[in-house]
């Protein structure tokens, strides 16, 4: 499983002499730097490895090892309150390792191993046991933490024990139809690119409260879809997703900060332990999960940390639980993409991109959506996605932002005159929409009858108000006849 690097390209490396390898492998470089990295590439010939950080002093003829498994995330008690790299390593562990800046080759657990948990039972010895079933229950502060039996496991509940368990040690036992006894812990593996299953797939009907009267109002968006929030610089991307994790209606965010500037995590780290959380009247960190994959930070790592933020958004989502992801930006993700396509020398498309570009986006957004989970009991759960777009100079034609209005259903567009004008959020009532149509009956039961026309209204007083204003302009708002000066007005007050 030892291979021998050829090249080194940046962070794109090739070897040779790896035997039975797959694309997805996790690779060791170097024995004593132990970077970590992934196989992309198989050709006849060699490997070609993405390493996940810096690779400078790395020999031609250094070793690569094959760990014969893919890129994984750790899933269990001790995930909320956390803050961790693109490759799920806690960053607040790194920093006790190694200082204010991350040492290359650090290797900590993603959950603490010390930590205790009080394990309580929801199923009894001799129960059958299916994939998916809860079993029992830890408390992570205010949150339920279930415990679910993973994926491709099934038989009867051998042995469970109710106790103080850390993460890893061994709480309950299943024997299989074989009649093989396997124990098992709290702390279970998925791997990043493979969507968790599910039993069914819902079409979304309910509507996630942003709290923000501009999205709730005019494009509204449903539990398990998906939103762009494309903009230029300054235009208050970063600003609407702070907003959404602070304000939402969702049991868990998952928060990734991919390719953006450090101080925008940095913000999120100070206020959320301030704000109580309406629900479980504890700090807003209490029910979040943040992947800082900072501008700084190697750029082969940024669609790591996208993917990871994914997966355990799905675990959540397994429990029941409605879960909002915020993506802060794809856009820098998209860079990588393009840097290291570059690196590969592959033919690039519009913009530079590789020809893959979409595909990926679609791999992300797909995994949204309003399930009901595998086991038992019966639940339902969501993952919502928002991901900010950053578009040089607010270009909306530009490849990232015409490949991402294929895959959501809502577009939240941010307007940099809006913005310079102090209008906040700077939404642009012409350019965004919403294609969310199965809502109605959730306002007219929930909010008011007639609140599906009441909306329609309010978007056809704006659309008419942006046409007169350009004829205002010309002849003078006074000048206009006064039903047209009324729309003006009315749209005025709709905008204060």
């Amino acid at each position: 499983m030892i291979g021998e690097i050829t090249s080194i390209n940046e962070t794109n490396i090739k070897c040779i002499g790896l035997s039975n390898q797959k694309v997805g492998d996790m690779v060791e470089i170097d024995k004593e730097i132990q970077l970590i990295g992934e196989i992309i590439k198989i050709t006849k010939e060699s490997s070609v490895i993405q390493c996940f950080e810096d690779t400078s002093g790395l020999e031609i003829h250094d070793d690569a090892i094959n760990l014969q498994y893919p890129l994984s995330m750790e899933l269990g008690p001790g995930l909320l309150n956390t803050i961790y790299d693109g490759i799920q390593r806690p960053l607040d562990k790194l920093s006790k390792l190694s200082g204010s800046f991350i040492s290359r080759g650090l290797k900590v657990n993603s959950i603490d191993r010390d930590r205790k948990w009080h394990f309580i039972p929801k199923m009894k010895e001799g129960e059958h046991v299916e994939q998916g079933d809860i079993i029992g229950s830890v408390m992570e502060g205010a949150i339920e933490h279930e415990i679910m039996i993973p994926f491709g496991f099934s038989g009867s509940l051998e042995t469970i024990n109710e106790g103080n368990f850390t993460v890893d040690a061994l709480s309950y036992s299943v024997k299989t139809g074989n009649g093989k006894s396997i124990q098992m812990s709290l702390l279970q593996r998925w791997p990043i690119r493979q969507p968790r299953p599910y039993k069914e797939r819902f079409m979304p009907n309910t509507p996630l409260i942003t709290g923000t009267r501009v999205f709730d109002l005019l494009f509204p968006i449903a539990r398990g879809g998906c939103v762009a929030v494309p903009g230029g610089f300054g235009t208050g991307k970063t600003v609407v997703q702070h907003n959404l994790a602070k304000y939402a209606d969702a049991d868990i965010i998952v928060y990734i900060g991919c390719g953006e500037r450090g101080n925008e995590m940095a913000d999120l780290l100070e206020q959320f332990p301030k704000l109580e959380d309406p629900v479980y009247h504890q700090p807003l960190l209490q029910r979040t999960v943040m992947i800082a994959n900072t501008s700084n930070m190697p750029v082969s790592a940024r669609e790591a940390s996208i993917f990871a933020g994914i997966t355990i958004a799905e675990y959540w989502r397994d429990m029941g639980k409605n879960v909002l992801l915020l993506a802060d930006s794809t856009s820098r993700w998209a860079e990588a993409l393009r840097e290291l396509s570059g690196r590969l020398e592959e033919m690039p498309t519009e913009g530079g991109y590789p020809a893959y570009l979409s595909t990926r986006l679609s791999n992300f957004y797909e995994r949204a959506g309003y399930v009901n989970s595998l086991g038992s009991p019966n639940r339902d759960g969501s993952v919502t996605i928002v991901g900010a777009v950053s578009p040089p100079s607010g270009d909306f034609s530009e490849p990232v932002t015409k490949n991402t209005k294929r895959y959501v259903q809502a577009f939240w567009a941010l307007d940099d005159r809006l913005a310079y004008a102090r209008h906040y959020p700077s939404v642009n009532w012409t350019d965004s929409y919403s294609l969310y149509d199965g809502l109605e009956n959730y306002w007219e039961e929930h909010i008011e009858e007639g609140w599906q026309e009441s909306r329609l209204e309010v978007n056809h007083i704006l659309a008419k108000a942006v046409e007169l204003e350009n004829v205002s302009q010309l002849v003078g708002a006074e000048n206009l006849p006064a039903a047209q000066q009324l729309v003006i007005f009315t749209s005025s007050l709709i905008k204060d």
